[in-house]
């Protein structure tokens, strides 16, 4: 099998249904499969899973296990679904779906998006030809039809003091904003970075195989980065490249969540991440900073509810 399109859904069922249809009628040319990962969803999704499986069964009948949370279940020759009774986090569910993927590659594919047509191929055929490259990632649409940021530089010291503070938002135009953020990057041109977002990121098994999955210490944010980082430090290269094209929603799962909550989350990845790949003092500083960086969270928090009543 050439492609694992590994999926993790939570509460996004209208999203979801539209990713998979757009999958179903645009990669009609490759051999691939797609697991769906739900993670606890409350709203309509594992119904409409459930009712997925049933339809392709009665019109593909497949031998499989007993269907049921927990339980991968195959539907089509294509598509699995793995049912998880509480909410793992990013990292972990998307390991639980590579632990079963077939592919040669392996794409980690955000529910909020839709392929475009030929973008699959097109970016398989670009690994083909490119047999250093261990990450991929395309030209990211907003439903605006803009061209979304999905390229940064790996995250230094000082950037994450200034976001952990807030500053980003009232000083966006610092240098040291322009590097991390990349501003000027040039989106038309195909070339090596740092890190692609994790929305649409597409690898090799055998990358995988050489340095590891995601990192589960990582609950959401940063596992990429972690990802990514690793893979170049194992002389892979991560290339942005502008000759697929796929829409992005952007962050709908994560919206559903306050902002003292999301910054918690936030802050314990970036902790995490700078003890594991840098100086000790550096994630002692951010450590000091927390209380600080989750009161403005709190606040804020607070602000927007005044104005929402």
């Amino acid at each position: 099998m050439t492609l694992s399109i590994i999926i993790v859904n939570f509460n996004v069922k209208p999203l979801l249904s539209r990713c998979l249809e757009s999958i179903f009628q645009e990669a009609q040319g490759l051999s691939y499969e797609v697991i769906v990962v739900d993670n606890a969803s409350d709203d309509s999704s594992v119904e409409y899973l459930k009712d997925l499986v049933s339809k392709r069964k009665e019109l593909h009948p497949v031998k499989s296990s007993a269907f049921g949370r927990g339980a991968a279940e195959p539907l089509f020759n294509r598509v699995k679904v793995i049912f998880n009774d509480k909410n793992l986090g990013f990292a972990k569910a998307n390991n639980q779906g590579f632990k079963i993927a077939q592919g040669e590659f392996i794409l980690f594919l955000n529910p909020d998006t839709e392929t475009k047509p030929g973008a699959l191929e097109k970016m398989i055929e670009f690994m083909k030809k490119n047999p250093d490259c261990g990450i991929a990632g395309p030209t990211l649409l907003g439903v605006n039809g803009k061209i979304q940021d999905s390229v940064r530089s790996f995250p230094g010291l000082f950037s994450q003091i200034l976001i952990f503070l807030k500053l980003h938002h009232l000083f966006p135009l610092l240098r040291v904003f322009k590097k991390y953020f990349l501003y000027s990057f040039d989106y038309q041109k195909e070339q090596e970075v740092d890190q692609v977002m994790g929305a649409f990121l597409l690898t090799r098994r055998e990358v995988i195989e050489e340095v590891g999955a995601f990192d589960e210490n990582f609950y959401i944010w940063f596992e990429e980065v972690d990802f990514c980082f690793r893979v170049k430090k194992a002389s892979w290269k991560v290339i942005y490249t502008p000759g697929s094209q796929i829409l992005h929603y952007g962050g709908k799962s994560f919206a559903q969540i306050a902002s003292f909550k999301k910054q918690k989350i936030f802050n314990q990845s970036a902790i995490y991440y700078f003890k594991k790949h840098h100086p000790r003092y550096q994630s002692l500083i951010l450590e000091i900073l927390n209380p600080l960086s989750l009161f403005l969270a709190l606040l804020a928090d607070k602000i927007y509810g005044v104005f929402k009543r």
